[in-house]
C-alpha cells in the first residue's frame, strides 16, 4: 500500500473511532430535559434549510410574521440555496447549521421545511457550544431527526411545529386553524401555558397521566432506530405521526416500536393525523390505522388518543419535546397540557 494513503487511512479510522467513542454513551432517560431559555421580543431567530431547499421569496411571509411578533431574524446561507431536492450541499447545510448552533446572539433556530437531509448530516455537527448553551430547535417530519438526536445525546428540549412554508402568504386571508396553529409557536416560545384538545374518539383508552412528550414522525423514528439518535421511550408520552405511507407500511413501523420495546413501557401514547396512500388495487391491507395501531397495543394499559392536532395538516400545533405534560383521555375527548 502507499505510505501516504496508508497514513490516510489510519487517520480517517482514528477519526471515526473518536466519534463512536464520542457518541456511544446510551440514550439519557432518568433526568428532566434541559430548557432552553425562551424569548423575549428583541431575540433574534435564525431561518436555515438542513432538509429540503426553500426560496428567499417563499420565506418572506414567515419573516415577516415572526418581526412583527417582535423578534428579529438572521436569514442563513442555505436559503435560496438548492442541491436537488435538499437546500444546499451536505457540506453547505452543515456550516450553515452549525453557525446558528454556536452563535450565542442566535436564541432559536427555525428549520425552513422538512422534506429530506437531516439524516445525512447529523453526524457531521458539533453540538458542543449547542450544549453549554441551549436554544430552540424548531421543526417536524425530517426534523424530526434533530428532535430524536437532542432528545437522546443531549436531554436538551425542541419545538415540534409548523415551518416557514406552512405559514399564509396573506395572514388576512388564513383560515382560523391556520393563524391558530401559527400563533402556537410563539406561545411556545414565549413559555406561555398551552393546552391543546382533541374530540373523543371510540378508539381511545382512557387514563390520566403525567410524563415527558416525546416523538415525531413514525418512519424517521424508525429510521433512528439502532443509531446514537435512538430514542428511549421508557416512562414518557410518545406521540408519532405520518403522511404518504400505505397502511401495510404503518403497520410494519409499529410493529418495529413494539418488538423493539418502545411501546412496553410508555406512559401514554398521542396519534396524530395519518395520510394513507391508497392502496394499489388488488393489495389491499384491510385494516385501518386504528386497527393497526390498537392491535400492538391491547396488552398495554395506558391512555391512547387518537386524532391528536399534529402531522401533515392544517391542525399541526406546536409541542415541546422532551419536557413534562399531562396527558388526560376521558369520555368527552382527549388533552395535552404542558407543564
Amino acid at each position: 500500500m502507499n505510505r501516504k494513503h496508508f497514513l490516510s487511512s489510519l487517520a480517517i479510522a482514528g477519526s471515526t473511532m473518536s466519534t463512536l467513542k464520542a457518541w456511544s454513551n446510551p440514550a439519557i432517560s432518568s433526568k428532566d430535559a434541559v430548557i432552553p431559555p425562551y424569548l423575549r421580543p428583541g431575540d433574534t431567530i435564525g431561518v436555515t434549510t438542513p432538509a429540503g431547499y426553500m426560496t428567499m421569496e417563499e420565506i418572506q411571509p414567515a419573516i415577516q410574521l415572526m418581526e412583527s411578533w417582535g423578534f428579529k431574524i438572521q436569514i442563513g446561507s442555505t436559503i435560496g440555496k438548492r442541491d436537488y431536492c435538499m437546500g444546499g450541499t451536505d457540506a453547505e447545510r452543515v456550516q450553515d447549521l452549525q453557525q446558528m448552533l454556536d452563535d450565542p446572539n442566535i436564541k432559536a433556530i427555525m428549520c425552513a421545511r422538512g422534506g429530506y437531509g437531516v439524516i445525512r448530516i447529523i453526524d457531521m455537527l458539533n453540538f458542543d457550544r449547542f450544549k453549554a448553551k441551549p436554544k430552540w430547535i424548531i421543526g417536524f417530519s425530517d426534523i424530526t431527526v434533530l428532535h430524536c438526536h437532542l432528545s437522546s445525546q443531549l436531554n436538551i428540549a425542541s419545538i415540534h411545529s409548523k415551518m416557514c412554508n406552512s405559514f399564509p402568504k396573506d395572514w388576512l386571508l388564513a383560515e382560523p386553524i391556520q393563524i391558530e396553529t401559527i400563533l402556537s409557536i410563539r406561545q411556545v416560545l414565549s413559555g406561555q401555558p398551552i393546552k391543546y384538545k382533541a374530540v373523543a374518539q371510540s378508539y381511545n383508552r382512557m387514563g390520566r397521566v403525567e410524563a415527558p412528550l416525546i416523538g415525531g414522525n413514525l418512519s424517521i423514528i424508525e429510521t433512528l432506530a439502532g443509531t446514537v439518535s435512538d430514542i428511549n421511550t421508557d416512562g414518557k408520552i410518545l406521540f408519532v405521526e405520518d403522511t404518504g405511507e400505505y397502511l401495510y407500511s404503518i403497520d410494519r413501523m409499529f410493529w418495529n416500536l413494539k418488538r423493539s420495546g418502545k411501546l412496553a413501557k410508555l406512559k401514554g401514547l398521542v396519534i396524530g393525523g395519518f395520510k394513507v396512500k391508497p392502496d394499489d388495487p388488488g393489495e389491499e391491507f384491510g385494516r385501518t390505522v386504528y386497527e393497526v395501531i390498537t392491535e400492538k397495543i391491547k396488552e398495554y394499559g395506558y391512555p391512547v388518543c387518537f386524532d391528536f392536532p399534529v402531522g401533515h395538516q392544517k391542525n399541526n400545533f406546536a409541542l415541546k419535546c422532551g419536557t413534562k405534560h399531562i396527558l388526560n383521555v376521558d369520555a368527552n375527548g382527549s388533552s395535552l397540557v404542558s407543564i
